[in-house]
């Protein structure tokens, strides 16, 4: 049923914002098992919440847009977040973040723009791999290795992706891969 949940608020969450015409990418857990199924359905991880990357100018067309599908706005420790009027839970909410600025005061990188999403088929905007990779890199949670493990194990993150990324994102990510490797050998 949560499963369920999350997949009907991202939808819900996509469609406010296509019909409304603000820019925005899926991000977060939802943008990884997006690209992860592309390659292997079975590989892809579950989350509980919806992430969407927004320019911080279009946020009051987005909240518009959201309020008339029944998410309230509302904001808990500095995080912009959107909850559902029935059940307004910030853990199951959709967050915002702000392109081309910092998610948190102490990251080296800002996040990307929302012209960097990529149109799934059924008409989700889509943060690319690349950039993808790069935020999770960022914020490098447990979470956020698990995700690039998931997109590395599907052969997502090649020599293209590598090229992108700064060197201290390249640093983690090879960090990451020689941690795969490692267990491999367990």
């Amino acid at each position: 049923m949560a499963v369920d949940r999350v997949e009907r608020l991202l939808r819900r969450t996509c469609g406010a914002l296509n019909d409304a015409g603000v820019a925005y990418a899926i991000i977060g857990g939802n943008a990884v098992a997006a690209w992860v199924s592309t390659v292997d359905e079975s590989a892809a991880r579950t989350t509980k919440d919806v992430d969407v990357l927004l320019c911080r100018i279009d946020l009051d067309r987005a909240a518009d847009a959201l309020r008339a599908c029944g998410l309230t706005s509302a904001e808990a420790m500095g995080v912009q977040m959107f909850l559902d009027e029935v059940n307004p839970n910030p853990k199951t909410g959709v967050h915002v973040v702000f392109a081309e600025e910092k998610v948190r005061e102490h990251y080296t990188h800002a996040a990307p723009h929302p012209s960097r999403a990529v149109e799934t088929p059924d008409g989700l905007r889509i943060i690319d791999v690349a950039a993808l990779v790069a935020m999770k890199l960022q914020s490098h949670r447990f979470i956020d290795r698990a995700h690039v493990q998931d997109l590395i194990s599907v052969g997502l993150v090649d020599d293209t992706v590598r090229a992108t990324l700064p060197g201290d994102l390249r640093e983690r990510l090879c960090a990451i891969e020689a941690e795969m490797v490692d267990e491999d050998r367990m």
